[in-house]
């Protein structure tokens, strides 16, 4: 965001309400997500927030996901033009959406984005901290979508954890334009050897043992779990997955799509929620549950008969959140 700013002398970055970049001030203001509730009085300043493209709930009531697509993008640029575009820097977006309920991005979506930015000289960032290094099968979730962005923030899969390290790759241009401008950036362990080390072992390994392949193979083989599974659980409202990046969301009425947990339920209501979750730990199973919604991000190393063992534990879990259907 800085970065963005500084290089286009404008300050408004525009995100999506239902997103998550972050726990520091910047990047929890530019979240859309409820976790910033907490801190509104203080957010860094100038941030736009616009409708997510999520076809399974669309606020434009769309017949189809393309079409779902098409008004967020058209909606995204209203926006736009009413903030006035020589005062936006960027817009903001994750490479696939994660812990806000992989609300997965329609068709064209993503190119829409990259055309109204080109449109108006607005920068694109692309947050890949949860969705890059194979989570979606490709190094980058943008890639499913044949888009370029400008600035790519990574983090989380670079190292896989063994050690801290966050990166960002920017455009030639962008580089270029601070060979001679001062760059506001600096950190005391920039590119340290020990971390950089651990990446580039973890880089080698991704290739080495065709993780992104099996991350695609085993992506594709959960939704035709999960599809079945939707038989036996009326509590399955929808599925969304990229490679190994999905989520499972409960309702008590498919008709009605009335969820199962409210949005940002208050603890008193978060009964069918803890349940479910002492059950699939009680089970053995750790993954994450928000609402209603049981996130399915299992390793890139992750077997069919892994994968089978997981679903067969949440489909027992699943059996307790069907007691709540109407």
């Amino acid at each position: 965001m800085k970065i963005a700013r500084v290089y286009t002398g404008r300050h408004k970055i525009v995100s999506l309400y239902q997103s998550y970049h972050g726990a520091t001030y910047g990047a929890i203001s530019v979240s859309g997500d409820p976790r910033k509730h907490a801190v509104d009085q203080q957010q860094v300043p100038s941030i736009v927030h616009v409708e997510n493209p999520y076809f399974y709930r669309c606020p434009w009531s769309s017949a189809t996901p393309e079409e779902c697509g098409e008004r967020a993008a058209n909606h995204l640029e209203r926006v736009v033009e009413f903030e006035n575009p020589g005062n936006v820097a960027a817009i903001l977006l994750e490479g696939e959406s994660g812990s806000s309920g992989c609300i997965k991005y329609p068709p064209n979506y993503w190119k829409r984005v990259r055309q109204i930015a080109d449109k108006h000289g607005i920068l694109v960032i692309d947050d890949e901290v949860m969705s890059g290094f194979g989570r979606t099968g490709k190094w980058f979730a943008v890639e499913n979508h044949g888009v370029v962005p400008d600035i790519i923030c990574m983090a989380k899969g670079l190292t896989s954890g063994y050690l801290p390290l966050g990166g960002m790759i920017v455009s030639d241009k962008i580089a270029d334009h601070f060979n001679d401008n001062v760059m506001p950036l600096g950190l005391t362990y920039s590119a340290h050897a020990a971390s950089c080390a651990a990446a580039m072992a973890v880089l080698d390994i991704y290739e080495a043992d065709s993780l992104f392949e099996n991350s695609m193979a085993m992506g594709n083989y959960m939704e035709k779990r999960v599809e079945e599974l939707k038989k036996k659980h009326p509590s399955i409202g929808d599925f969304r997955t990229t490679g190994l990046l999905g989520c499972i969301e409960l309702v008590k009425n498919r008709k009605t799509k009335e969820r199962i947990t409210p949005f940002n339920a208050k603890p008193d209501q978060m009964e069918v929620t803890n349940k479910i979750s002492a059950k699939l730990k009680a089970l053995g199973l750790f993954t994450f549950v928000r609402w209603n919604y049981i996130f399915t991000c299992p390793p890139l190393i992750i077997t069919k008969e892994e994968m089978d063992e997981g679903l067969d534990k949440i489909s027992k879990a699943l059996s307790i959140a069907d007691e709540y259907c109407d």
